[in-house]
C-alpha cells in the first residue's frame, strides 16, 4: 500500500480542491494526491478521495486505497454514499455546538452569559465546600461607560468592550470563569482563591484596563478606568447571590469613592497597592 501523511494539510487532496471525489488509477504514475507516496511495491495500488463537509465547508476527506490491477476502487458509490452521511452527521454536530455556544456565550465579547454565570456560581460554590477551599467573586464595571458611548459611539463603545473581555481572558487561569454580566457589568468568579490572591488578581486586572488603549477620536487615545467589587466565600456569603450582592456593595463604594479602584466586602479598599480601611478615607 502507499504511505500517507500522518499530518496532511486540507489542501493536500485534490478532493478537498475540486469539492467532488477524486479517483486515481495508478498511484506508482500520474497524478496523486499529494497527502498519498508513491507505493514502496510491484502491486499497482489505486485510490478514491471523498471530501468531507458541514454546512458547505469542507472540514476534511476519506481517502481509500486498493491493490491488484489498475482501475477504481470497488464500490465507489457505496464509498460517497458513506462520506455523504458522514457530512450529515458532522454538519449536526457542529449545529448542536454553535447552538450550545450561543446559549452560554455573550456574542459581542465571547464570555459566558448570566445564565451560565448563575447555574456555574453555584455549582463552583459546591466543590470548593466540599474541598474546604475559599472561593472569590469580583464584580467589575467600566467607569463612565455611558458618557464613553454618547461621546464616542456605540462602535467605539463595543470595540471597548471587547478590547476589556480580551484582557480579562488574558488574567484568567483555565479554572477560571469570566462572564458579562450585562451591559458594561462584568463578573469573574475564583475558585480556591484566598483573600491575598483575589485582591492581587483584581488589581492586575484593574491595572490592565487602565493599559487598554481602544482607539483614537480627535487626535486624542481613548482610554478606559474599570472599578472592581470583590467578595469571598465564606467571609461574605456560602451562596451565589449573597456574594454577588457583597460584591456588587463593593464595586458601588469603590465607584463612590473615586473609581478605578478595587474594594472589598465588608469595608476594605484596595487603591493601587495599598490597602486602607473605609472609615480613614475622606
Amino acid at each position: 500500500m502507499a504511505p500517507n501523511d500522518p499530518a496532511p494539510a486540507l489542501q493536500a487532496c485534490w478532493s478537498v480542491r475540486k469539492h467532488a471525489p477524486f479517483a486515481m488509477e495508478d498511484l506508482r504514475h500520474g497524478l496523486r494526491c499529494s497527502h498519498i507516496g508513491r507505493p514502496h511495491g510491484a502491486e499497482d495500488v489505486h485510490g478514491l478521495c471523498v471530501p468531507l463537509s458541514a454546512h458547505g465547508e469542507v472540514v476534511g476527506w476519506l481517502s481509500l486505497q486498493g491493490e491488484g490491477a489498475r482501475g477504481r476502487i470497488p464500490d465507489e458509490s457505496l464509498a460517497i454514499r458513506l462520506c455523504e452521511q458522514l457530512s450529515l452527521a458532522l454538519a449536526n454536530v457542529r449545529l448542536r455546538e454553535s447552538l450550545r455556544h450561543q446559549a452560554v456565550r455573550d456574542p459581542l465579547t465571547g464570555l459566558f452569559n448570566r445564565r451560565y454565570l448563575e447555574e456555574s456560581l453555584a455549582r463552583e460554590i459546591a466543590r470548593c465546600q466540599r474541598r474546604e477551599q475559599p472561593l472569590a467573586v469580583l464584580m467589575l464595571d467600566i467607569d463612565h461607560f455611558k458618557a464613553f458611548n454618547d461621546r464616542h459611539g456605540h462602535a467605539m463603545g463595543d470595540a471597548a468592550l471587547s478590547a476589556f473581555a480580551r484582557m480579562l481572558k488574558t488574567r484568567c487561569r483555565p479554572e477560571d470563569i469570566a462572564c458579562r454580566y450585562g451591559g458594561e457589568e462584568f463578573t469573574l468568579i475564583l475558585p480556591e482563591t484566598d483573600f491575598a490572591t483575589a485582591l492581587e488578581r483584581a488589581e492586575d486586572i484593574r491595572a490592565g484596563a487602565a493599559m487598554l488603549r481602544i482607539g483614537e477620536s480627535d487626535g486624542a487615545m481613548l482610554r478606559i478606568t474599570v472599578s472592581i467589587g470583590v467578595a469571598l466565600m465564606p467571609e461574605h456569603g456560602d451562596v451565589g447571590l449573597e456574594l454577588m450582592r457583597a460584591g456588587d456593595r463593593a464595586l458601588y463604594r469603590a465607584k463612590h469613592e473615586g473609581r478605578d479602584r478595587v474594594a472589598v466586602a465588608a469595608g476594605r479598599v484596595v487603591e493601587g497597592a495599598a490597602v486602607l480601611e473605609l472609615d480613614r478615607m475622606v
